[in-house]
């Protein structure tokens, strides 16, 4: 940890504070916040491109369906609405965690914008917010050539598109990437707070927390620096107690709003989802191998097993325990829950320390190459992109 803390983007100085400015920070990131909003910007202009033929509002794709829609009700109505459906099952809006609503309120309230349209800004902005995240980490890991890789990759991802929608990924990744950087670079207080926030914006804050308490037992363990711990590193214990309020709070909120202490479960359970270890997704996966054509579960197995060879090799590259705690805790809340299936590749969308063996591979090549193969990327992610949102069930 004292080792990282003295390299990358923005170390530490002697005194704990940054040592460059963050002005000097951005202009470090800025070729990255570039390319990253072009892939953006491309995904955006082939989905308009794609709804004039198919007679479909790009708007309304992206602020005006499926969780957007549920986020945009909480936002105007707050909570409280459920909704019944044929087969027995019962949705509720406390499933959705309270920030991303809480700041489209709060945006509609002092601008021009609706609700919808307010989450969509704050999906653009985080966007671009989360791409200077992971920027810094993998320049602080590896320089800035795979930093700036690293953050182009994350946004031509297959479904990089949903950065745009009115979701709360974008916002989530922003938060989770500066909450790993600041645990990585000993920055305590905005480690925790960045979990803490985290953590009231999705269920998988918790891989954030784990990140937060990784790097504290590293920086505590050796020594017996614990026993210290309370006169000489006190901003440390304040990030680690901060670090699991935001979801810890929401959690018991919905436990004393359903009068049940496992409220926030049974409502999780009511929309089908659940943590099963991946029973269920490998029962969906056998079924479409056991049925003709075929090619949808061997494509599915073949997309786990990349994952899994890519946290493999998270592993051997050793990336630091905090990033790894953080990566692994992703991959195995999305693959391991049940619900709809088709939403997984989602749910991995803030898994970018995944992306970071590719990044160092391909920084290793002549830029054109690696220009070209981003390049390709960016258009194959934002045809697919048009042609998800165009399809009848939800990302």
């Amino acid at each position: 940890m004292t080792d990282l803390a003295q390299a990358g983007t923005a170390p530490l100085g002697d005194d704990g504070r940054p040592s460059r400015a963050a002005g000097s920070a951005l202009r470090r990131a800025a070729p990255a916040l570039l390319a990253h909003a072009g892939t953006r910007l491309l995904g955006l202009v082939v989905l308009a491109i794609w709804g004039a033929f198919a007679d479909k509002s790009p708007h309304q794709l992206l602020s005006a369906r499926w969780d957007s829609l549920w986020y945009t009700r909480i936002a105007e109505e707050g909570y409280g609405y459920t909704l019944h459906l044929p087969d027995g099952a019962v949705h509720s809006n406390l499933a959705f965690f309270p920030l991303l609503p809480a700041l489209e309120r709060a945006i509609s309230a002092m601008t021009p914008l609706a609700s919808a349209d307010a989450g969509l800004l704050v999906s653009g902005a985080m966007s671009l917010v989360a791409a200077w995240g992971i920027f810094a980490i993998g320049d602080l890991l590896h320089g800035r050539r795979v930093g700036l890789t690293l953050a182009v990759l994350w946004g031509v991802l297959p479904v990089g598109i949903v950065q745009s929608m009115a979701y709360s990924e974008s916002l989530f990744t922003a938060l989770a990437a500066w909450g790993v950087y600041a645990a990585l670079t000993r920055r305590w207080l905005w480690a925790g707070l960045c979990a803490a926030l985290a953590g009231l914006t999705r269920p998988v804050g918790a891989a954030v927390v784990a990140a937060v308490w990784v790097a504290a037992a590293m920086e505590l363990l050796p020594g017996g620096r614990w026993r210290q711990a309370w006169r000489h590193d006190r901003s440390l214990l304040a990030g680690v107690v901060l670090a699991p309020l935001g979801w810890l709070g929401y959690v018991a909120w919905v436990a004393f709003r359903t009068g049940s202490a496992t409220g926030y479960f049974d409502v999780q359970s009511g929309w089908g989802n659940g943590f099963d270890g991946g029973l269920a997704f490998a029962g969906f996966i056998g079924g479409l191998l056991i049925e003709p054509p075929f090619v949808g579960g061997l494509g599915l197995l073949l997309g786990v097993g990349a994952l899994l060879w890519l946290a493999v090799r998270c592993v051997r590259q050793r990336q630091p325990l905090p990033l790894l705690a953080y990566g692994g805790a992703v991959l195995v809340l999305a693959l391991a829950a049940k619900g709809y299936f088709g939403s997984k590749p989602r749910l991995l969308i803030p898994a970018f320390p995944l992306l970071l063996p590719i990044a160092v591979a391909l920084a290793r090549l002549r830029p054109m190459r690696t220009a070209l193969v981003l390049g390709s990327a960016g258009l194959a992610s934002a045809v697919y992109g048009a042609f998800w949102l165009h399809g009848s069930g939800p990302p």
